[in-house]
């Protein structure tokens, strides 16, 4: 759930990167300036530097609209160029410029770009395209013109405006603008001789091409996906590592628990009126365990402990185990001492923590009357009370050689009258529960 969360999450964010490029390629900037904002000077826009600078006029003409006579240049020519530098990181993919004039000026040439001219002439606009200014033919045209000195000129007015687009031909190619380049068209007009400059605004519209991995969001979305290959490889290789080390785990612990039963069967065939016995006290010690409030691998360690507490049996002979009459004090001595048996074979049973602590204090009782040792109450191991318990409960409620096995009532009679002598009187409860709930066996079964 994780995993997927997360790279849908990363997907997300590489369509929302995709959308917020295509919306900002898409997106029409524009810039309007005055000629005092504009010429002569640099401004910096949010996303562009625009320089003009007219040149210094080299030549003059005559322009005797009159007839007058005159002799000596009264207008001059001026070059302006319009650097446009691309600020960004990006490419600008389209730009176009529109000058419009507060002046009358005389429209000469343009260079590596087309020029879409709006003439008003007697209130009717004029508008047309030339291609390029170079190759002018008044004729082509029905622009107000003048012709000087063979030169055909465009008569602007004020109020009249042009519009430059750039060229995209490989030879004269203005557009498009790379990052941190410039591109730099001109226009040549004639003004009377005394004006310095023209007056006019100055709009600028541009849009620009961002590739996607130009995107913040784009790296974000792919680093994270690399990550996330990274990660999900990690945990699948742990996964499958795990996996593996679980497997191994359970087959250890099926021969572990099959090495036990076969070993706990070899006792219980020793005498075929408990056969089953240890197996039974494990289960029921498990159960008894579970309502205790244990749980998980310490619930398995006390059914191993439980299926190994008469393991000492197996060395008591089996004419005392199967004798049907009353045991000497000898014989019982020699019962007895399966307990310490018990403890002396599973004290180097490392694999499972304190095993011995059930073969050998099981017969303990809580009032001090028990053996090997004769512990009191909270001194004999937990473990050692609970399949005290479950172990008596076994015996009563089965057939043995000497007796039949008891009733229901009578083991709850049996465990009432020895709560705090042979019983933990708390574990006592617990089982005398289970037994009055069905519980205990149907565990079992």
């Amino acid at each position: 759930m994780f995993f997927a969360l997360a790279l849908a999450l990363l997907v997300a964010m590489l369509f929302a990167s995709i959308i917020r490029t295509k919306l900002y390629n898409k997106k029409q900037h524009c810039e309007i300036y005055d000629s005092s904002e504009y010429l002569n000077t640099k401004v910096v826009g949010d996303y562009l530097v625009i320089q003009s600078l007219p040149r210094a006029s080299t030549w003059g003409k005559i322009f005797d609209f009159n007839n007058e006579g005159i002799t000596e240049n009264n207008y001059k020519a001026y070059t302006y160029d319009f650097t446009i530098m691309n600020n960004t990181k990006d490419k600008v993919s389209e730009f176009y410029f529109v000058l419009t004039f507060d002046q009358e000026v005389f429209l000469s040439s343009a260079w590596n770009g087309s020029l879409e001219v709006h003439q008003y002439v007697n209130s009717n606009e004029y508008q047309a395209t030339v291609p390029d200014m170079r190759e002018f033919n008044k004729e082509e045209y029905e622009f107000d013109t003048v012709t000087v000195d063979g030169e055909d000129l465009i008569r602007l007015e004020a109020g009249d405006y042009l519009i430059y687009y750039p060229s995209t031909s490989l030879n004269a190619m203005e557009m498009p603008i790379g990052s941190h380049e410039a591109t730099t068209p001109g226009i040549i007009m004639y003004v009377p001789m005394d004006d310095k400059i023209i007056d006019s605004s100055f709009e600028i519209q541009y849009k620009f091409h961002r590739i996607i991995i130009a995107d913040t969001m784009f790296w974000v979305s792919f680093i994270g996906f690399l990550m996330w290959i990274i990660i999900l490889a990690i945990y699948i290789i742990t996964y499958l590592q795990i996996r593996k080390y679980q497997a191994q785990h359970e087959r250890d612990n099926k021969i572990i628990v099959e090495s036990i039963e076969t070993f706990t069967r070899f006792i219980d065939a020793k005498d075929p009126y408990t056969n089953g016995h240890s197996k039974r006290v494990a289960s029921y010690t498990k159960t008894i365990a579970k309502e205790l409030g244990f749980e998980g691998e310490e619930l398995e360690h006390i059914y191993y402990i439980g299926l190994l507490h008469d393991c000492g049996k197996i060395g008591v002979p089996d004419n005392i185990l199967d004798k049907p009459s009353k045991l000497t004090d000898e014989e019982f001595e020699i019962i007895k001492a399966h307990t310490i048996m018990g403890g002396e074979i599973l004290r180097e049973f490392k694999s499972l923590e304190n095993v011995e602590l059930g073969a050998l204090f099981h017969h303990e009782r809580y009032d001090g009357g028990g053996y090997p040792v004769g512990l009191v109450g909270e001194e004999i191991p937990y473990i050692a009370r609970i399949i005290c318990l479950a172990d008596a409960y076994d015996a009563m409620n089965s057939n043995r050689v000497y007796r039949k096995r008891l009733d229901k009532e009578e083991i709850i009679r049996q465990i009432e009258n020895n709560k705090g002598k042979q019983f933990d009187p708390k574990i006592a409860d617990v089982v005398l529960d289970l037994i009055r709930n069905d519980k205990l066996d149907k565990e079992y079964y």
